[in-house]
């Protein structure tokens, strides 16, 4: 079977009805548009999406009246920021950014990929943070740049 459109989100389609199997996913592989899987039941799928768009989690590669397919992200090891002040915020934010580390926002918390560097920084900024294993809902995208 080949994918190459997304039918919908499990977060917008009731599917309680349907045999559900689920695709596994690391954070890493939403961006790839072109990819093979294979579902928690063993069945291979092909993925080869037309329009450059990430995947998302829930996101349905298949559904018919009886079955979905979806992908199910798995967790990150993350580091958890949590700034007190807007100082903080741009101090981290601030050093993040030479870094050229993604990071995405839920609520009033930063979440970045888990790197040592990063933590001994945290520390001695002090700002609150903690590592957490997190489904992240889309992917973290690097920006490509380069100083010239």
């Amino acid at each position: 079977m080949i994918i190459e459109r997304i039918v919908g989100n499990l977060a917008e389609v009731d599917c309680t009805k349907r045999h559900m199997e689920k695709v596994y996913l690391a954070s890493d592989d939403l961006v790839k548009r072109i990819q093979r899987v294979t579902t928690d039941h063993g069945k291979e799928i092909g993925i080869r999406l037309k329009e450059p768009k990430d995947l998302l989690d829930g996101d349905i590669l298949y559904m018919d009246e009886r079955n979905v397919i979806a992908i199910q992200v798995r967790a990150d090891d993350l580091l958890v920021i949590r700034p007190t002040s807007i100082r903080q915020m741009g101090e981290i934010a601030h050093q993040l950014g030479n870094r050229h580390l993604p990071a995405q926002f839920e609520g009033e918390e930063m979440l970045v990929q888990y790197d040592y560097l990063v933590e001994e920084l945290l520390l001695q900024l002090g700002i609150p943070y903690e590592r957490s294993n997190r489904t992240v809902k889309q992917a973290f995208r690097h920006i490509g740049h380069h100083h010239g």
